[in-house]
């Protein structure tokens, strides 16, 4: 067996997109119907060279995924967008194409979740009939996952320390989900709101989101994957949901391929933008496990509560939250005065954490996020007050050419979202 990767040598990342109707953005469940039409077999997962294709939960989502680990970020922005290209090809027989962000903006759950019927789908009946899926926070959610490797019990204690610290403040870098069922609930994170809550009926499944602080592989097994099974196992007597991928916190441990699994991301307008996220991301990690700005003793010092009320406050006002804590802006080398703006702790990371090489690369993307705000305060703000349906659909039109072009929603290039109504027709009548 080839012994695992080391802290920060390979990126594992996974970015998921709803398939809608061309025409009027419905959600379509066919992912299968995608998947036979490459391959000629129901496949819950399809190899297309360096990334793979898969099914999730319900038939509206699809999920690229790296194909095994890879040893760099450089290039797979480009590699994510052409398999996003060519799925929409394929959809587009069909009248389909892919739709960015984190929630689809009028999906009913209630009446449109469709589970996946073939491969694995014991284990989404299963889930179904314990938890509900058909909600927001099961059916109507896309999100970018990025997995990290660790070598050794220490790399894992070390990597979960500074995990658990970054984790909190995420929505207010990521944020892309601030429309649901045609309203504006008021959060910059609705994803996350609903995802929060999807396992309340057993809620050692998610704890609360922010993990435990435990930092060896054995107490993790105590402390949280051993007192989950135990409460799922009245439920799930054939034990089938048995498996590490039952936890639903906002990064879990993945012992199986010595990985842990930041799940707390809404995805973005398209893979530049995300990977860009994820290069900020991952540099402000390194630069924790090097110590640069707090010991590692300090960094596991940190107790779930405060990190829990951070981040129950960037899910509800995402880059505009206020850190009321210094001691923990000091973990991240920041001297701001309190309460601090999520997003100018963000800038401060940004600067002091991003290397040259990818400041350049990804730099575009992060100068719109911390210049204009999340992707959730772009949409809200081109929306407007007194917004209709036909503004929610013409915002979101443009996101799904955002994505199948290759570029960031800019919120100043855009007009009001009445004139994006015009503009769609104008694209249409030219076909």
């Amino acid at each position: 067996m080839k012994p695992p990767y080391g802290l920060f040598e390979r990126f594992g990342v996974e970015l998921e997109y709803a398939i809608v109707s061309r025409d009027d953005l419905r959600v379509l469940p066919i992912c299968d119907r995608l998947l036979h039409a490459v391959c000629g077999a129901y496949e819950s997962e399809v190899e297309m060279g360096s990334l793979s294709w898969s099914n999730e939960l319900v038939l509206h989502v699809i999920e690229f995924k790296t194909n095994g680990p890879s040893p760099t970020l450089e290039g797979l922005d480009r590699q994510f967008q052409h398999d996003v290209q060519r799925v929409n090809a394929a959809l587009e027989p069909l009248n389909a194409c892919l739709m960015p962000t984190a929630m689809h903006p009028w999906m009913n759950p209630d009446t449109e979740t469709r589970l996946w019927p073939h491969e694995y789908n014991a284990i989404y009946e299963s889930f179904n009939r314990i938890f509900d899926c058909r909600g927001h926070g099961w059916a109507n959610l896309q999100s970018t996952h990025l997995n990290l490797p660790f070598a050794n019990d220490e790399e894992f204690g070390r990597l979960h320390a500074a995990i658990r610290l970054i984790l909190p403040i995420l929505p207010a870098l990521a944020a892309s989900s601030p429309v649901v069922e045609g309203r504006l609930p008021g959060l910059a994170d609705a994803r996350m709101e609903y995802y929060c809550n999807n396992s309340r009926r057993i809620p050692s499944v998610a704890g609360k989101i922010i993990p435990e602080p435990v930092f060896t592989i054995a107490d993790y097994h105590r402390r949280i994957l051993e007192p989950m099974y135990g409460d799922i196992a009245p439920h799930d007597p054939e034990g089938i949901l048995r498996h590490e991928w039952l936890n639903a916190r906002g990064a879990i441990a993945r012992f199986e391929r010595h990985t842990i699994e930041i799940r707390v991301l809404d995805i973005q307008e398209c893979p530049a933008a995300d990977l860009a996220v994820l290069a900020l991301i991952i540099a402000v990690l390194q630069a924790l496990v090097r110590e640069e700005w707090a010991s590692w003793a300090e960094q596991k010092s940190w107790q779930v509560e405060p990190l829990e009320e951070i981040l129950m406050d960037t899910i509800r006002h995402g880059e505009e939250a206020r850190i009321p804590y210094s001691n923990y802006l000091q973990v991240f080398g920041c001297r701001l005065p309190v309460p601090c703006r999520a997003g100018d702790l963000w800038g401060h990371l940004q600067e002091r954490a991003l290397p040259a090489p990818w400041q350049e690369q990804f730099g575009y993307p992060l100068r719109l996020i911390r210049e204009q705000g999340t992707l959730s305060r772009r949409i809200v703000r081109t929306l407007g007050a007194g917004h209709s349906h036909q503004d929610v659909a013409g915002v979101y039109h443009e996101l799904c050419h955002c994505l199948a072009e290759g570029r960031c929603f800019d919120g100043q290039a855009y007009p009001p979202a009445a004139d994006l109504r015009a503009r769609r027709q104008s694209r249409a009548e030219a076909v």
